[in-house]
């Protein structure tokens, strides 16, 4: 990592510098996402989160467009990342996917194209209604689909590729077809869920690991809940780091992520809250705070994926997660 706070970058496989530090924009409404991306790029925020599938990188792309023109920031001081949405795994549909991302964006090229989830839908469904829906991966293979992600690096529409969502058995398994292998998998990673056994692979495999819903998700829609889970933000073990330390709890589970050599992207469209979790970056948790964070682990993911099975069919959670 370099040393400024608030721009602390990881070097990925292909030699590109990444900041460790991003804006999420999942759930960040229209009219709101803009001047979010606004507010953090102003703040110091050089890295953004996308995704066709957050719906809203038309306004992203107008909010970046206006910084460029400002003089804000140059295109080559920010970090731009989409991902390719699940009914786009077929090669032919997957340089359309990040014409469409970039033509939304403005931009001529990203910084990382991510495979959203290794889940296959039918080219005109969106999100799944009936099991007819969803298409096995042994008839759409993930490593087809991985080498039109490479030709996008090749025609230089994006620098990086990578995936999210991945388990170790599938990346080892991409592993052994790829021409260039994956630079980035962006998983849900927080004290609830710290994926330790994931962390070592991708370590020793040379992937870098972008953690999200970093602060538990507790905003996602009500569809994805359980009655009576866990709230990662008023968890005592975090509240009493917070306390000792005279900052949020927020911030302690953002500089948690950054110690353990993630990158992290929590989402916010509040200028202030913006503004405290770039703070998180210049806060060191002592080794016995990240013990006690570490202690926490109950495998708990609060995005599970239960979309996906929930019509029957290929995806169930142990084809997702163990396989």
């Amino acid at each position: 990592m370099s040393s400024t706070a608030a721009t602390k970058t990881l070097t990925l496989n292909n030699g590109a510098s990444m900041p460790a530090f991003g804006l999420g924009t999942w759930k960040s409404k229209p009219g709101e996402v803009g001047r979010a991306v606004v507010e953090a790029v102003k703040a110091g925020y050089r890295h953004i989160d996308c995704a066709w599938i957050y719906g809203n990188e038309a306004e992203i792309g107008e909010a970046l467009a206006g910084l460029f023109a400002e003089g804000v920031v140059t295109r080559d001081e920010l970090w731009i990342t989409s991902k390719l949405w699940n009914n786009r795994h077929a090669p032919a549909d997957v340089e359309p996917g990040i014409r469409e991302t970039l033509d939304a964006l403005k931009l001529e090229r990203l910084d990382l194209y991510l495979m959203h989830w290794p889940v296959a839908l039918r080219r005109e469904v969106v999100l799944p209604a009936a099991v007819t829906d969803l298409i096995p991966l042994d008839q759409a293979p993930l490593a087809d689909t991985w080498a039109a992600m490479e030709g996008l690096v090749d025609a230089v529409l994006t620098r990086s590729i990578g995936v999210s969502n991945f388990s170790v058995p599938k990346l080892r398994a991409l592993l052994e077809h790829a021409r260039i292998p994956p630079a980035n998998n962006q998983i849900e990673l927080h004290p609830y869920l710290r994926q330790a056994a994931m962390l070592e692979f991708c370590r020793s495999s040379n992937i870098a690991v972008t953690a999200y819903s970093p602060l538990g998700s507790r905003d996602r829609v009500a569809a994805l809940k359980t009655e009576g889970e866990p709230v990662l933000l008023e968890d005592p073990a975090v509240a009493a780091i917070a306390q000792a330390h005279d900052v949020t709890p927020a911030q302690v589970l953002i500089a948690w992520a950054l110690q353990r050599g993630t990158m992290v992207i929590p989402k916010s469209v509040d200028p202030g809250r913006i503004r405290q979790n770039l703070a998180a970056t210049s806060l060191q948790l002592r080794d016995e705070d990240m013990r006690s964070l570490d202690a926490l682990d109950r495998h708990r993911r609060y995005v599970d994926g239960r979309f996906w099975s929930s019509h029957g069919g290929p995806y169930s959670p142990s084809a997702l997660w163990d396989e």
